[in-house]
């Protein structure tokens, strides 16, 4: 199953389906865990739902209120 902390009922979800699907195409385990792990987070990425991604607007939220206090 997924093993990412981070991952939503629905990004496992997503696993589970492209792992499951690569398995039926024929490829080994690692290979399939490997897929859906990088189609999960290639998601995640564009959906802006990464850890990196949601530190980055925190910190963008307190420079905000940091102007804001200056004015």
């Amino acid at each position: 199953m997924a093993r990412n902390n981070h991952w939503d009922p629905d990004d496992q979800k997503q696993y589970q389906h492209v792992h499951d699907s690569e398995v039926d195409r024929g490829q080994d385990e690692r290979a399939a865990e490997r897929i859906a792990a990088a189609t999960v987070n290639k998601q995640r990425t564009r959906e802006g739902r990464t850890l990196r991604q949601e530190q980055e607007r925190r910190d963008q939220g307190e420079d905000d209120k940091k102007d804001n206090k200056q004015d």
